[in-house]
């Protein structure tokens, strides 16, 4: 069985554009959040790593639209459920 591809797109203000993120990239469920990058306190993050199973890959335009540093990125990822993928 192959997992989703779940698209997580984060711009930081409210004029930002975020279609651009992962525009021509198929995914099957996408998450945004409209949120500083300053924690991991977004509510879309949240939701996409609840839904997220295994097998599946999450798909981000740039590592530091999902983690602002990789301690955050190591908190935020299991490998053995979900692979990221940045583009």
């Amino acid at each position: 069985m192959h997992g989703q591809r779940i698209g997580y797109i984060r711009v930081s203000s409210f004029d930002q554009n975020p279609e651009r993120q992962l525009d021509n990239v198929q995914v099957d469920k996408q998450f945004i959040d409209k949120a500083s990058g300053k924690d991991t306190l977004r509510p879309q993050l949240d939701a996409m790593l609840s839904f997220a199973r295994e097998g599946n890959t999450v798909v981000v335009h740039s590592m530091d639209r999902l983690a602002r540093n990789l301690d955050d990125l190591r908190r935020l990822s299991n490998p053995s459920v979900f692979a990221v993928k940045a583009i």
